[in-house]
């Protein structure tokens, strides 16, 4: 190591935080501002001297825009942003189909670094700064028996940039650090996937000529693919594969877009411009004892139908109440276990499904350029788009698998929907905002750290409530609410008396009818240990 001449050793006192986040970017702000929300004490550290300029991912989905809505700032987001209405296909310039997104299942387009500017201002608000400058050297004597408490924290080696050494501990450490993640070289866990052969172009400029303001179009050839997205403020995203060996420039845009795209465009002033190659990768362990990784030191795939930026805040978010709630004595330290199996489902899906339609953008073979275009254009004649695919890329399908058959209604007892309303909402979905909001289990004004038991009553139900409430008497982290099952069904799918456990992150825990309170027992165990006194006069909330 080199002399105290030119560098300094210095050791921070533990604990004076309770996270350890590396990586400054959406993701890590995402779970630092999900942890500072719920009390918890964060540090926050980034290897890069000042907060990226570029515009990287675009899209932001709805399910993104819920997280927004929690942290209070979706109205700043929707202001910076532009709305994408549609998604159009081609094929060799002749259109397959448009596919337009139902309003609520409609992105918002905005250059990450924008988005990044929306999280650092709540960050800020919330107490919280990232800490440029610093990177992770590695980890000391890190526990590699998996075991959450086996140890009592971890050790981080951290170099500023004036060459300073830093040891710090802290009880946990999150790695949000990107593709070429250290912390997931520190764990030693795979990355596994693949890298494609051709590599992108992307330019970001202003136009002559005309292109829709509001969509997303999609131009396949044999020669290769061309991407154009519509971006706030008149500048629009032209992204391309190149041929191996190939560099991007403005004038070898305008020649693919003269190629293969639409007639009459003139790439005049162009914003950003980049060269890179796309990866189909997952790592193969989320977590490690008390150290994690999200975003995309967790996965990286194509960008085609936006999902990166996504499905790394929605890894934060979590992760984050998970720790919380950890840290604050109100769950046992298994929940923590649950991260990996319920993200790593998730980014494996993605990668999975974009992998296939960045392929599908590249065929070349005749028979397949022909199964490709009929499946689209079926797809936009039959409307199947816009009732299967929309809200899965909205996040509006996610659904973490139950792994207890008490998190279900016992017996035969299986909710059934009704025709006219919705599907039924499945264990581990996300409770209907439409009736979370009003009822304080999401938006701003919820408690960000506390349960939700919802009693679904039919008719007043007096009985039906005190049962509910009694079991969770000493459960301080659990609040009560109801709802009449008439107002509920519409949104729910399910017609009967029961309940909904919401877990703080939206996500119904477990669902039972009115002869399951023994199956709502056993989970609220199971999810959150063995009941403790509590002081009578506590307040329950409604």
């Amino acid at each position: 190591m080199p002399s105290t001449a030119s560098r300094k050793d210095i050791e921070e006192p533990w604990p004076a935080y309770d996270v350890l986040i590396v990586g400054g970017g959406p993701t890590g702000m995402m779970a630092a501002c999900e942890l500072l929300r719920r009390g918890i004490r964060v540090r926050i550290v980034d290897r890069a001297p000042e907060p990226s300029p570029f515009p990287k991912a675009l899209l932001v989905w709805p399910r993104s825009f819920d997280l927004f809505e929690d942290l209070g700032v979706l109205p700043r987001l929707r202001e910076a942003g532009l709305q994408i209405n549609a998604f159009s296909y081609y094929s060799d310039r002749e259109r397959l189909a448009t596919f337009d997104f139902p309003q609520p299942l409609s992105p918002l387009c905005l250059p990450q670094n924008e988005t990044e500017r929306v999280l650092r201002e709540r960050l800020h608000e919330l107490g919280g700064k990232v800490e440029h400058g610093v990177r992770l050297l590695a980890f000391d004597s890190l526990d590699f028996s998996g075991r959450i408490d086996a140890v009592d924290g971890v050790t981080a080696v951290l170099e500023h940039a004036d060459g300073r050494i830093e040891r710090t501990r802290a009880p946990f450490v999150i790695g949000t650090d990107g593709a070429g993640s250290a912390v997931r070289t520190q764990l030693g866990t795979g990355f596994t996937g693949s890298t494609y052969e051709t590599a992108f172009a992307l330019v970001d400029a202003r136009i002559e000529g005309f292109l829709p303001p509001d969509q997303a179009l999609y131009y396949q050839s044999p020669a290769g693919a061309l991407v154009i997205v519509a971006l706030p403020d008149g500048v629009f995203r032209f992204f391309s594969s190149l041929a191996p060996g190939e560099q991007v420039s403005v004038e070898k845009m305008q020649r693919i877009v003269d190629e293969r795209g639409p007639q009459g465009v003139r790439i005049t002033e162009p914003v950003w411009e980049s060269v890179f190659r796309v990866h189909a990768r997952h790592a193969n362990d989320f977590q490690l004892g008390r150290v994690f990784i999200a975003g995309d030191a967790a996965h990286v795939h194509s960008p085609a139908g936006g999902q990166g930026l996504n499905t790394g805040l929605q890894d934060a978010h979590n992760l984050a109440w998970k720790i919380a709630a950890v840290v604050r004595g109100e769950a046992p330290s298994d929940l923590l276990l649950t991260y990996g199996p319920e993200r790593a489902a998730v980014a494996e899906r993605v990668v999975r499904d974009t992998d296939i339609q960045t392929r599908a953008w590249m065929v070349r073979e005749p028979a397949k350029v022909a199964l490709r275009d009929a499946a689209f254009r079926l797809a936009g004649r039959t409307g199947l788009f816009s009732r299967a695919y929309a809200p899965v890329m909205a996040g509006r399908r996610l659904a973490y698998p139950p792994v207890r058959p008490t998190q279900v209604p016992g017996g035969r007892a299986a909710c059934q929907s009704l025709p006219g309303v919705r599907p039924v909402v499945r264990v581990g979905a996300v409770f209907p905002r439409e009736l979370a909001v009003p009822h304080r289990i999401a938006g701003p004004a919820a408690d960000p750290t506390r349960w939700t038991l919802l009693a679904v009553c039919r008719d007043e139900a007096p009985q039906w409530r005190r049962e509910l409430s009694a079991l969770i008497a000493d459960r301080p982290q659990v609040r009560m609410a109801d709802i009449a099952a008439g107002t509920a069904r519409g949104l729910t799918g399910c017609r009967r008396q029961g309940y909904y456990l919401i877990r703080p992150d939206g996500h119904v825990a477990a669902h039972g009818h009115a002869g399951d309170v023994d199956r709502l027992r056993t989970e609220l165990t199971a999810l959150l240990g063995d009941p403790a006194p509590q002081d009578p006069e506590t307040a329950r909330g409604e």
